[in-house]
């Protein structure tokens, strides 16, 4: 009797701490397909920023390229960017996005294979 009763004093006496454990994210319902698209879209976003300021730079008066304060058009830039490459893409487009990452580093070279992205003629 003594046993159950200091095992029945353990039981109840014990505290158990709240977990602080983060929530678990919630579920992500993209197809295959649009995780890859949506990563590729992230990874070549502040590459094509880069280019856009570099090439506003190298075309606009020093003046007006002032005026144009280039931390807000990378922001804008970027915003911009994600919300026309986070479209319905077949699975050749994705692959372009992805190659062309991937095998191009200069802006110019990248902007001609990123126009592969057009949908394919049949």
């Amino acid at each position: 009797m003594r046993c159950l009763l200091v095992v029945v004093l353990l039981a109840c006496g014990s505290k158990q701490t709240p977990s602080h454990d983060p929530p678990p994210p919630p579920p992500d319902h993209r197809t295959p397909i649009e995780k890859r698209r949506d990563a590729a879209c992230d990874t070549l976003a502040p590459v094509l920023t880069e280019c856009a300021v570099a090439d506003a730079k190298a075309t606009m008066t020093p003046e007006a390229y002032a005026k144009l304060n280039p931390e807000e058009l990378r922001g804008k830039h970027r915003q911009e960017f994600l919300k026309a490459c986070k479209v319905d893409m077949s699975s050749r487009q994705v692959r372009v996005l992805e190659v062309c990452f991937r095998a191009e580093t200069q802006c110019g070279p990248l902007a001609e294979c990123l126009a592969n992205l057009a949908p394919a003629k049949q």
